[in-house]
């Protein structure tokens, strides 16, 4: 309470750091679990209010927070979350089917730009096996993807819930690539680590590879996987 000026001060300004976060993090878990509990219940056209007492309560008391309750289902975990709880299987379809909807981790762009250069007989083969070798270096859950920006500039990317994971993958197919390009006398170097990148970055990456590609129409047999 700002004794002073006669109210209670909310601002963050006296707040630890670590205290905003912890707040945030709860705001932001109660916005979802209200947004969810909302939206069933007005499609399943009962009570918000009853919808908490059958639903949202329990699951608070159950496992600390409603919203760790939905991650668990969304885990493909054997628990029953519901269990114990009078709930109609209409309801708990409709809950589960926005969890899956909802509050699944979105996908995260990963990104890396490199230089891939030959000046042996081999030349554009030999950086095409290189970069085939990455790109085939990439599973179902992290695909791995080569694009041209201009020669000899590709970017290297790949979209996957797991931003550790995505890194990780894309630095050990960059380190493939080097190895198959270097055992035919080529080089590469890293221009940009691999790293997530945001909305804005990929909105220029395109409009730079729009523009070359529109610059470089008539130009033949080095292209990769361009887009």
């Amino acid at each position: 309470v700002d004794k002073e000026k006669g109210y209670i001060d909310l601002s963050k300004r006296r707040v630890e750091n670590e205290d905003v976060i912890k707040c945030e993090e709860r705001y932001n878990k109660a916005k979802a679990v209200h947004s969810l509990m909302r939206y069933v219940a007005e499609t399943q056209q009962i009570k918000l209010e009853n919808l908490y007492q059958i639903v949202g309560w329990p699951l608070y008391r159950k496992y600390g927070h409603a919203y760790d309750a939905f991650k668990i289902a969304l885990s493909g975990s054997d628990e029953d979350i519901f269990e114990g709880l009078e709930i109609s299987e209409t309801i708990k379809s409709a809950i589960l089917s926005y969890v899956k909807r909802r509050l699944a981790p979105q996908p995260i762009k990963i990104r890396s730009d490199i230089e891939v250069t030959c000046f042996n007989y081999e030349g554009i083969d030999a950086i095409k096996q290189a970069l085939l070798a990455g790109e085939i270096h990439g599973t179902p859950e992290v695909p791995i993807k080569i694009r041209l920006i201009a020669p000899p500039m590709y970017v290297i990317s790949t979209l996957t819930s797991d931003k550790e994971l995505g890194i990780e993958m894309l630095t050990q197919a960059i380190e493939i690539i080097r190895s198959v390009i270097l055992s035919n006398g080529g080089s590469l170097d890293v221009k940009i680590a691999p790293k997530a990148v945001t909305v804005k970055e990929e909105s220029e990456l395109q409009a730079m590879l729009d523009r070359l590609i529109a610059e470089q129409e008539d130009v033949e047999g080095d292209d990769f996987e361009e887009s």
